[in-house]
């Protein structure tokens, strides 16, 4: 009993010592004996030592900014005392009578240095004062950071960092940066509790794909609200709300949005966590629907304040994901499939009803493509058609077919008496070149389409190339049509081959006489998308109600994107095979064609409503497809007289050029006569035989005009040199027989100078270079030289060929005066 009463006694006295705390009554009022002071001193003695080991330990841990502030403190005590000493002279001063300016002076001085002095040491106390302060409320943070008490631990440090700013004392100072070291590896702790606290509050686990969100934990102090405080104090709010979509996509959203493997998974909450499960049914639906229930999850879950960072780094993700994947191609290319479409439309529209409701933001994006899908549709349409035009020709021209169409011809009033009493044309006088007008714009080209007046022989057309049925079947590749003017008069090479062929309706026929040569039908899957587009687009002016009737403007547009997509690659494909430009010819001239028949029936029609009527503008289109097909005809044609000049010496004159013998001038002009045929065979199969003429009689016609021009291009003609030209011309003139009528005898005339306009040219030139003065002078007045040759022409051939002499001149001289001899006979 004894012992446990100097046991209290001692630790009064040490209590009282040490922090001025009074003991109980109960103590105080005890009876102390002589017996009890000993342990009590004992006690006071062990208080004694351990006070000093600590404020040893203290000391050596602070002995320099201890021995800093004790030389401070002596230094305050010096200024003190001296300042005392200054307080006592001024009052003893000021209490004489006799006190001069200058004492007076030294005095306002003293009490100013005073008051700074004062201030100085009231600002040092402060400053101590507040380190004490802050360096205690550090302890404080560490002890609540080993409680996992993050929330108070952050509030401690804010509390601490705020007394740390408002030191009066600069950030070199060695206390100043102890404080702050010590406060940034307390902050730095905090922070890997909070961040171990934060991962078990939200758990991803890829492994199970799994995600599952804890508003708070029994083996944790801080709720997910509170999480919300640590993530403001850190400036991690967007940080942790980008890592949470990191993980949810790469767990849930990714692999159920995005078709890597075939199948799908559907997303289930089970348990309260958000997992995987099972397989989708691929509708966007059922996507929708599992994505509601990520959203619902995640709303009910977390804080209010993290849904619209997490939105912020989720939607910019997700909704073009949606959209892209999902929703753009379920898009229909017709109306056909609109029912479902419209499901599709409504359940999007639920979807971004239902992210409303759950605060959720960022998907206007979605919300904009909902409205705007009938501009939508549209692109998916026109994306779809231009598309299937590039893929048609990209697989290929396919196999030629055969088609006859009906030709006709204007003839002035007395030819179509003349001829119908002969029963050798139609008498209605209907024709597909009737719509032809002289006035018909063309393309600027050295190869005109020409005049329906000059054309010749028998069947014509155009269908267009194709790769397959295409579900029509091959008889409709032909059709039968009857020759109804086989007589044509003379034609140059600016005729249009074009412009001479009639388009007839199209009857089935297999095995039809040959009449144009095309490939299988490219042009009918143009005209028949071009005919599904336009229905779409009369469905949809119809029905005003339809969820895309907007788009049917866009609808009747289309046609024109698509004939310029046919414009700007077909050109590619079709060179790629022999004659290509001459079936591009032939296809796009079909294709005007029949977009001006589309148009005139269109108009014709009793079942459309007349906006839908009004709404089709095709001429401009058939416009450019006539320039088009000229173009290609143009091309084709520039291309085989370029190569016949080169075969024939270039710019050079074929009858001089240096080193170069008669064998190998013959050899030359045989190269270029076996182009000619060969390019006259190829062309036989896809050209109508008036069009055929007409190119080939031009490529003919380019031989004659170059060997007519060297020719009077020579300084001087031998006698074994015209021989030599003769012969040349002789080989050249071979190929009248190009021109002759199919089963022609040896006496029939060939037609070959209505197409090439210099072949009696260089006919005539061979006679003349054959013949003597005498008959030269024939061929001028008497036959038809003077039809082909000027008298400059027929001079200039006289004084190449024969010697300047009397008789020579007179031959000059009579010929000169009388240059039109046909008319005077």
């Amino acid at each position: 009993m004894a012992s446990t009463e100097s046991s209290q006694i001692g630790h009064s006295l040490v209590q009282f010592s040490l922090h001025g705390i009074f003991p109980n009554e109960d103590v105080s009022s005890r009876y102390i004996e002589v017996g009890h002071l000993s342990p009590a001193l004992e006690s006071l003695a062990a208080a004694k030592s351990k006070l000093e080991a600590t404020i040893h330990t203290i000391n050596k841990e602070t002995a320099s900014d201890v021995s800093q502030w004790i030389a401070n403190a002596k230094s305050l005590e010096d200024d003190i005392n001296r300042t005392r000493n200054w307080a006592r002279d001024i009052v003893r001063k000021s209490e004489a009578p006799d006190v001069s300016g200058k004492t007076i002076d030294e005095a306002t001085y003293k009490v100013h240095f005073l008051q700074q002095e004062a201030a100085y040491n009231n600002q040092l106390y402060n400053a101590l004062t507040s380190i004490k302060r802050v360096n205690r409320l550090l302890d404080e943070v560490e002890l609540a950071r080993n409680e996992r008490h993050i929330l108070q631990s952050l509030h401690l440090l804010e509390e601490a960092w705020t007394t740390l700013d408002g030191i009066p004392a600069g950030k070199s100072c060695r206390a100043m940066k102890l404080l702050d070291i010590r406060a940034f590896e307390l902050m730095s702790a905090v922070h890997d509790v909070f961040d171990h606290v934060w991962s078990c509050l939200v758990r991803i686990d890829s492994h199970a794909n799994q995600v599952v969100i804890y508003d708070s934990r029994e083996d944790e102090q801080m709720s997910l609200a509170d999480a919300v405080i640590g993530l403001k104090a850190y400036k991690e709010v967007n940080k942790r709300m980008a890592a949470l979509w990191q993980g949810l996509d790469e767990v849930l959203i990714r692999p159920r949005t995005i078709f890597e493997r075939g199948d799908v998974p559907a997303i289930r909450v089970e348990n309260s966590a958000l997992t995987l499960t099972g397989k989708a049914d691929g509708k966007i639906q059922s996507l929708f629907q599992d994505l509601e229930s990520v959203l619902g999850y995640l709303s009910e879950r977390l804080p209010e304040e993290l849904i619209h960072p997490l939105s912020n780094v989720m939607m910019p993700d997700l909704i073009p994901r949606i959209i892209t994947s999902w929703l753009e191609p379920v898009v229909p290319t017709t109306i056909n499939d609109m029912n479902e479409f419209q499901n599709i439309i409504d359940a999007t529209k639920s979807f971004c009803n239902r992210l409303e409701i759950l605060k959720f933001s960022g998907f206007e994006e979605l919300q904009e493509w909902v409205q705007n899908v009938p501009r939508v549709w549209l692109a998916k349409c026109r994306e779809t058609a231009l598309e299937s035009i590039r893929t048609k020709l990209a697989l290929g021209l396919g196999d030629p077919k055969q088609i006859e169409r009906v030709e006709t011809q204007i003839v002035t009033q007395e030819e179509g008496q003349r001829l119908a009493s002969n029963s050798t044309v139609p008498t209605n006088g209907e024709g597909w070149d009737a719509a032809w007008d002289d006035t018909e714009v063309v393309a600027d080209s050295e190869d005109q389409p020409g005049n329906p007046n000059n054309e010749n022989n028998g069947d014509d057309g155009a269908d267009a190339w194709g790769w397959g049925d295409d579900g029509d079947g091959d008889d409709e590749a032909n059709t039968t049509i009857t020759d109804t003017n086989p007589q044509q008069n003379n034609s140059t090479e600016e005729d249009d081959p074009a412009s001479a062929w009639g388009w007839g309706d199209e009857d089935d026929t297999m095995g039809a006489p040959k009449g144009d040569t095309v490939p299988n039908s490219s042009a009918r899957p143009v005209i028949a998308l071009i005919l599904a587009i336009l229905e779409d687009g009369a469905f949809l002016v119809s029905n005003d109600n339809n969820p895309i009737a907007a788009a049917a403007a866009g609808l009747f547009s289309l046609p024109t994107l698509v004939l310029a997509m046919f414009r700007a690659v077909s050109p590619h494909y079709y060179t790629l095979t022999a004659g290509g430009n001459m079936f591009l010819y032939n296809d796009a001239t079909y294709l005007s064609e029949q977009l001006s028949e589309i148009a005139k029936n269109w108009r014709a029609r009793a079942d459309l409503v007349p906006r839908a009527k009004t709404m089709l503008r095709l001429d401009n289109d058939v416009k450019a497809l006539q320039l088009f097909a000229t173009r290609a005809y143009s091309s084709e044609m520039t291309t085989c007289r370029t190569i016949l000049r080169d075969l024939l010496g270039g710019s050079q004159n074929l009858l001089q050029q240096d080193g170069l013998g008669s064998s190998d001038l013959q050899s030359q002009v045989d190269n270029a006569i076996s182009y000619v045929r060969t390019t006259a065979t190829s062309w036989s199969t896809i050209l109508a035989k008036s069009a055929w003429s007409q190119a080939v009689g031009s490529l003919v016609d380019s031989i004659a005009s170059k060997l007519v021009a060297d020719v009077m291009d020579l300084a001087g003609i031998g006698q074994d040199d015209a021989y030599n030209i003769a012969n040349i011309i002789a080989r050249v003139t071979e190929l009248d027989d190009l021109f002759l009528p199919p089963g022609a005898d040896k006496d029939a005339i060939p037609s070959t100078s209505e197409y090439a306009s210099n072949w009696l040219r260089l006919k005539y030139l061979s006679e003349v270079l054959q013949s003597n003065l005498q008959d030269v002078k024939f061929l001028w007045i008497e036959s038809e030289l003077s039809l082909y040759f000027t008298v400059d022409e027929v001079v200039d051939l006289i004084g190449l060929s024969f010697v300047d002499n009397a008789r020579t001149r007179d031959v000059i001289r009579e010929i000169q005066g009388r240059p039109r001899p046909r008319d005077s006979s």
